[in-house]
């Protein structure tokens, strides 16, 4: 496919925070924690009120703003297509999201040039980052300078100087079992987590196959708090119970993920990881569903898990996914992408 260019569970004794985010600029609430903890939505999901509104607040300006409906929409529209777009209140709302998220037959989403823009630049990604601040930091990056007007024209522009033949996409298969690399954000601490909370994660190491990028180092990986357990008496330490849930591929879409045998190889081999820890405590293994085993327990007086731990998880099933197919004219600059996956993968990936 080629498009054109166009104007488990896993325990751990340590201690967890889930802070909010800083408000907006412009002083605006940002209860974004919950909101930006969510894999990319697939169509027909969540038809709640607002939720497409807040979705995509929560892309453009790094969480949900306040205010009426009518000039929240008005004031999205303008800031990426600069002007208000036709329709009823819930085709707008539609049709915005379906533009950053999900695209079309002929044009892939905003978020996947955006995507594949900064790893073509930077090998990065930044999906936790506020749309204009990724327009923003890829424009100084190849121009050294920012522009303004509307984002989606800026992205545009930036993809058209980066692959002027337009971009290719490739349908892809990640095997059950596919060993993926992740980092907390954060450093996380009981006194601020509670049960429920969402937890993202980042992508320490990308994710290809021969010359497909399935997910950019950077991209999003999903838990959730499953239990908070203070410390105790007679030196017992405090326990913190998290679940791996997705992470967000380059697509967009996203893939479900655990900890199963070949998540706890890799964390074993790996001696540095919080889950290597986790995975040789006294063979305490957590069952879940059909007695799989999908996590392990650490117990101790450590009061934090920091910013930088390393975890590894494995994903749950096949997954059928689409991939963002290297342009010669760019690999000069990125280096060979014929990259083996992450450690511990039980199969190839195959195209």
């Amino acid at each position: 496919m080629k498009f054109r260019n166009f104007a488990l569970v896993l325990a751990v004794s340590f201690c967890v925070t889930c802070t909010a985010m800083p408000a907006m600029a412009d002083g605006t609430a940002a209860s974004a924690d919950q909101a930006a903890a969510q894999p990319i939505m697939q169509t027909g999901d969540n038809t709640a009120p607002f939720y497409a509104l807040e979705r995509a607040e929560t892309i453009i300006y790094g969480g949900p703003q306040t205010g009426g409906l009518l000039p929240r929409i008005s004031r999205a529209e303008k800031d990426v297509f600069g002007r208000e777009l036709p329709g009823s209140l819930t085709e707008r709302q539609t049709a915005m999201l379906n533009f950053l998220e999900k695209g079309s037959a002929t044009q892939p989403s905003l978020l996947y040039k955006l995507s594949a823009a900064e790893w073509a630049t930077t090998k990065q990604t930044h999906p936790e980052w506020a749309l204009a601040r990724r327009v923003d930091s890829i424009e100084m990056t190849i121009d050294g300078t920012t522009t303004s007007g509307a984002l989606a024209t800026r992205t545009e522009k930036v993809m058209t100087k980066l692959l002027p033949e337009g971009m290719n996409a490739a349908q892809v298969t990640v095997p059950k079992a596919t060993v993926l690399k992740a980092a907390l954000i954060k450093t996380l601490t009981v006194r601020n987590v509670k049960v429920n909370d969402k937890i993202i994660l980042s992508l320490a190491e990308e994710l290809m196959s021969n010359d497909v990028l399935i997910a950019p180092r950077g991209s999003r990986v999903f838990a959730h708090i499953t239990t908070v357990k203070p410390p105790r008496s007679f030196g017992r330490g405090s326990v913190i119970e998290m679940a791996f849930d997705s992470f967000e591929t380059i697509g967009p879409g996203s893939i479900l993920i655990g900890i199963g045998d070949a998540a706890k190889k890799a964390m074993e081999t790996d001696g540095a990881t919080a889950g290597a820890a986790a995975a040789s405590v006294g063979g305490a293994v957590i069952l879940g569903p059909l007695g799989i085993a999908t996590g392990a327990l650490i117990r101790g007086t450590d009061n934090q898990l920091k910013e930088g731990s390393i975890f590894y998880v494995e994903t749950s099933e096949d997954a059928n996914v689409v991939g963002y197919k290297i342009p010669k004219q760019i690999t000069p600059f990125i280096g060979n992408p014929d990259q083996t996956l992450p450690q511990g993968n039980a199969s190839p990936i195959n195209k």
